[in-house]
């Protein structure tokens, strides 16, 4: 398994690389462990997030397999479906966003109209239960293939193996960075979704290249065991299209249970301290659903003294859903 393999992969050059690694003394200070910052969310495409490196090998093995339409899906707010809009419109293909739930009764959210800007067509599945979209994907391919189109599929969260690929070749992105900061070993700690991003780090620190990282997600859309299993089944898939035969099993996946608040998609009173904690130490805007949860696990454990540093915060975007929550 070496990245000597990925470099024959179709792939559509989309993100701004490498993204900064930072210090973050204030925060550091302010928890007693050492952080840094990977800046993911300025990775350049639309208003950047962690799906602009999944989006160089999905977009390139569309256009190897000539297709003219992206199909992707998630729910109204999705930074995944606003940045392979702006993939798709960059690239000069279609797109259509499949949604779940209803179109809103009154105005769109941030992340909808985006979406529209970018040109993408919009569907919504008319069930609130996120699951629904992926058979509508399908669905719409079937029909863009009835009329003539060369449809690409990209699932939720653009978690495929194809997608994990990208964060793969981060890992070794970030454990250069770290040598040069003289930074010997550190943990990675990132929001944990669809679990595509961290499939590939996993990856990516199976590399002898990376192997100075530890990879530990914070789950915050799935349950923990859910997303165990389809952490190891990407990341198996993902070293497969790297040329290994490697079988990653639960043992090679690490998990911060405890942060989801509420549910997916809802505020947690945690995440609302920490993402104010972040603001007002570092200058960092975090959002919600995602990133203010992950760093609310790293503000707890640290303090708890279970999280030692260095630890690498990865920051996996979602501004517009950050400007859409403030108060």
């Amino acid at each position: 398994m070496t990245t000597q393999t990925a470099a024959d992969l179709p792939r559509c050059r989309l993100a701004t690389l490498p993204t900064p690694l930072l210090p973050a003394p204030g925060l550091s200070e302010a928890v007693g462990v050492e952080i840094l910052v990977k800046r993911d969310d300025m990775t350049g495409l639309l208003l950047g997030g962690n799906k602009a490196r999944k989006l160089e090998f999905l977009c390139g093995e569309a256009l190897a397999r000539g297709a003219d339409t992206l199909v992707t899906g998630g729910g109204s707010g999705s930074n995944h479906v606003q940045l392979t809009a702006a993939a798709a419109a960059r690239l000069g293909l279609g797109c259509v966003a499949v949604c779940y739930g209803s179109a809103p009764s009154g105005g769109e959210p941030l992340g909808l109209r985006l979406v529209r800007q970018l040109g993408a067509d919009v569907v919504f599945t008319g069930s609130a239960d996120r699951a629904s979209v992926d058979a509508r994907l399908d669905e719409m391919a079937s029909k863009l293939t009835a009329d003539g189109h060369v449809p690409y599929v990209i699932p939720r969260g653009g978690a495929s193996a194809v997608g994990a690929v990208g964060y793969a070749l981060a890992a070794v992105e970030l454990a250069d960075q770290l040598g040069d900061a003289g930074v010997p070993a550190a943990t990675v700690l990132l929001a944990t979704g669809s679990c595509g991003t961290q499939a590939g780090l996993v990856v990516g620190a199976a590399l002898p290249s990376a192997a100075s990282l530890a990879v530990v997600g914070v789950p915050v859309s799935r349950p923990p065991e859910e997303c165990v299993e389809r952490i190891a089944r990407l990341a198996t898939g993902c070293a497969e299209r790297l040329g290994s035969d490697r079988v990653f099993t639960d043992a090679d996946v690490r998990l911060l249970g405890g942060y989801l608040g509420p549910g997916y998609g809802k505020p947690s009173a945690q995440g609302d301290e920490a993402a104010l904690l972040a603001a007002r130490t570092e200058g960092l805007v975090l959002d919600p659903v995602f990133t203010a949860k992950a760093m609310a696990a790293l503000v707890a454990e640290a303090r708890r003294g279970t999280l030692t540093g260095p630890v690498v915060f990865l920051h996996t975007g979602g501004t517009p859903a950050a400007l859409a929550a403030l108060p």
